[in-house]
């Protein structure tokens, strides 16, 4: 079992250990270690769902637009022009 208090595992240790690297996720994040150097974090799966989850709707985020009040002009608005052709 990892002793390690700040949760760093070097990645022989964290592929023989797997199991205890996810249990421990579930606690606080995991760090994988490659040479020394952080390579990767093991999340649970809830920090990583509140880490994507968006901050609002995308109808929230233009209702509270600064130019949610602007007046667009699309090509809906004007009138459509139809014209024969030959085929």
């Amino acid at each position: 079992m990892n002793t390690k208090v700040n949760s760093v595992w070097q990645l022989q240790e964290a592929k023989a250990m797997f199991s205890q690297v996810i249990k421990s996720a579930a606690r606080c994040p995991q760090i994988i270690t490659v040479r020394g150097e952080n390579a990767a974090v093991v999340l649970s799966m809830e920090a990583y769902r509140k880490m994507t989850k968006p901050k609002m709707t995308t109808c929230e985020f233009f209702r509270n637009s600064p130019l949610a009040d602007v007046e667009l002009e699309t090509m809906f608005d004007q009138p459509v022009i139809f014209r024969d052709i030959n085929l």
